[in-house]
């Protein structure tokens, strides 16, 4: 997993209160093989695409916006099915941190799994942002973990809140599998001395 400390990257507002998983990546496409998640247009393709293949004129593809790696959403994000390419869909889209007013319990697990920065602020200071970032596309926000703090557009700084065991994690980029491996010595040290005082479990 990549590391993440501080990120300043341009924001894309996106104004959909209860946006669920399935509008981030239709259920369709959970049946291609994992590579193929990595297709960009997967991310909000029915908001984005026509049948045809044509844009829609959706404010992800805003000339604007373009290299956004922060989304900046409404209320509930990610809510609904649990599917984690949900956050697959966000990192083949270079996205390394949401900013909400609430998300989604499940899709806020997955999203510190995969390295993806969830933020909660204020209603009314997540809305101010996305307004500013829709009068000025292409307004940077700066995201940084280690001090839980956001920069809006507007300069302002809010702080934040996340679990110390996901912030550890994701400062060190280390997914749940390499973290527990940084005990492996105090593992392989009780299987030793387990062997010796329980040797009949063995």
């Amino acid at each position: 997993m990549e590391a993440f400390t501080k990120m300043t990257a341009k924001a894309v507002p996106i104004d959909i209160a209860n946006c669920d998983t399935d509008q981030i990546i239709p259920a369709r496409f959970l049946r291609r093989a994992r590579w193929d998640l990595q297709d960009k247009t997967f991310l909000f393709h029915d908001l984005r695409f026509d049948a045809d293949g044509s844009s829609k004129g959706f404010v992800f593809d805003d000339p604007g916006h373009a290299g956004a790696r922060i989304i900046v959403a409404d209320k509930n994000w990610g809510c609904g099915s649990s599917r984690e390419n949900a956050v697959t869909a966000l990192q083949a889209n270079d996205i390394r941190a949401v900013i909400a007013p609430s998300i989604a319990d499940i899709h806020y697990n997955n999203c510190t799994k995969r390295g993806v920065v969830p933020v909660e602020l204020p209603v009314d200071v997540v809305a101010a942002m996305r307004e500013h970032l829709h009068a000025s596309p292409g307004a940077e926000i700066t995201v940084d973990l280690e001090t839980q703090t956001v920069t809006g557009p507007d300069g302002a700084t809010h702080g934040f809140e996340i679990g110390a065991y996901d912030r550890h994690r994701m400062l060190n980029g280390l997914d749940e599998i390499a973290y527990t491996l940084e005990f492996d010595d105090a593992i392989s040290a009780f299987e030793n001395q387990r062997r010796q005082t329980a040797d009949w479990l063995y």
